[in-house]
């Protein structure tokens, strides 16, 4: 019980990457906020961990958020660990994104960003060891094609979380970046049907044409990205901050 009785925070908690993370904290003793869009998910999720609860918020709204932090605060009292890892990952032709697709991505993947780590900033920074752990990408450390917002947005959130450990450094605060290569979660199951459907190939050759990106060519378990995220919100981990972590399964190139 590594974490007892540490509040942690993560959005997008209600399935794969962020759901793992949320059993993964509960299993070192914290306490549990699950926060994404869908109460659905995020309930289900909550039932599975004790004392967990579960707020719907839309991580893109500042009112929202803060919303949501307050009435995690109430329940388990001051953040000490906030894990982002809502996110979204169209894809479609650079000449065919929309502008309208352009900013929603932005608004998940990385305004979002800005808003939760401003949201819980005071109670990190007040905590013995405050932890912010962003699931940023291989998107963020390498291109893409047809994934152009994406990028972008995963190489944005890299750019935040080195700029907050720059900036706190004196702190007890740190501020790290997980990047999963493709992993086995509900957004790489659509881009497999994606790829099937627009290309005629089978389902198993959509998966092999995203796994020859993983060096290991297989998809990433959420629960190895859950054991590196616990990793850094450990104590013995206040050394690392401002990284960006390949959870990829070799060197990303």
């Amino acid at each position: 019980m590594r974490l007892k009785d540490i509040h942690a925070v993560v959005t997008g908690g209600g399935s794969g990457i962020g759901a793992a993370i949320a059993r993964a904290l509960a299993g070192e003793g914290a306490r549990l906020t699950l926060i994404g869009r869908r109460p659905d998910p995020l309930e289900a999720v909550a039932a599975t961990i004790p004392g967990a609860i579960a707020l719907p918020a839309d991580v893109t709204d500042r009112a929202s958020i803060d919303a949501a932090f307050d009435a995690a605060r109430a329940a388990h009292g001051p953040i000490g660990i906030l894990v982002n890892n809502a996110g979204i990952a169209p894809s479609a032709p650079f000449a065919r994104v929309t502008a309208d697709a352009w900013r929603a991505t932005m608004a998940t993947n990385l305004d979002a960003l800005f808003h939760c780590c401003q949201a819980a900033l005071p109670d990190l920074l007040a905590a013995p060891a405050g932890r912010i752990v962003t699931i940023a990408s291989t998107a963020g450390l390498k291109g893409y094609g047809y994934t152009a917002p994406y990028v972008a947005s995963k190489h944005g959130a890299i750019g935040l979380m080195r700029a907050l450990a720059a900036e706190f450094a004196a702190t007890p605060l740190t501020a790290n970046a997980l990047c999963p290569g493709f992993t086995d979660t509900d957004i790489v199951a659509t881009a497999i049907e994606t790829i099937a459907s627009r290309t005629g190939r089978s389902e198993a050759e959509a998966l092999a044409e995203l796994t020859r990106h993983n060096p290991q060519k297989r998809l990433i378990a959420p629960e190895e990205v859950a054991a590196a995220a616990v990793w850094l919100c450990l104590p013995a981990s206040a050394s690392i901050t401002g990284q960006a972590i390949p959870i990829a399964g070799g060197e990303v190139t």
